[in-house]
């Protein structure tokens, strides 16, 4: 075996060791918030020695800081007429919370922004980095950078009731009774009037 070969194997096994922590504590952080995990479950979870969690990612607010890589991947809404884009992003969150809400770090950061003011600032840098320009494509700029908080507030609002809280009354409707309840109050916030 050359050096090459061996590096990259070496390499290749650190890659999934990292993946498999980040698994492992976005799942824990998800399910018991920052306060309650602990790196020896986490290391647990990932069927691996505490010493390794520490090792790659130094100590908890390290490895949450690296759970907390959020790109909400919105859509371009520069093409969708006016009164379909609250439409376009309630069904854009409920697609992305359905595929894996276990897995989702910006679950994560729901829950852990209640009581973390590390989570916190995440939160409010993500949003304000990421759902603002993409309003802004949609509507007039300003109108986009004073309606994005309450888009945010309403959005945030359907994640901590359906996927973190599950209130039965929200748990039991069917994505497309969600959009087509939530999507005309998102609608009236967005119109300019």
């Amino acid at each position: 075996m050359t050096q090459g070969t061996k590096t990259s194997t070496t390499d290749r096994r650190s890659d999934r060791t990292k993946a498999a922590i980040l698994r492992a504590a976005r799942e824990r952080f998800a399910a018991q918030g920052y306060e309650r995990t602990t790196i020896r479950a986490v290391a647990s979870d990932a069927g691996i020695d505490a010493s390794m969690v520490m090792r790659y990612f130094g100590n908890k607010a390290q490895l949450f800081d690296a759970t907390l890589a959020i790109d909400l991947r919105l859509p371009d809404l520069t093409g969708i007429p006016a009164d379909e884009v609250a439409e376009a992003l309630v069904r854009h969150f409920l697609e992305r919370w359905e595929g894996d809400p276990a897995d989702d770090a910006l679950l994560v950061l729901l829950r852990s922004a209640v009581t973390n003011e590390q989570a916190a600032a995440r939160m409010h840098e993500i949003f304000a980095a990421q759902v603002n320009p993409a309003l802004a494509a949609a509507l007039p700029p300003e109108l986009a950078a004073r309606r994005a908080g309450l888009v945010s507030a309403q959005l945030l609002g359907l994640g901590l009731t359906r996927y973190l809280l599950r209130l039965p009354a929200v748990t039991t409707l069917t994505p497309d009774e969600i959009e087509s309840g939530l999507a005309p109050a998102i609608q009236a916030t967005l119109d300019p009037n």
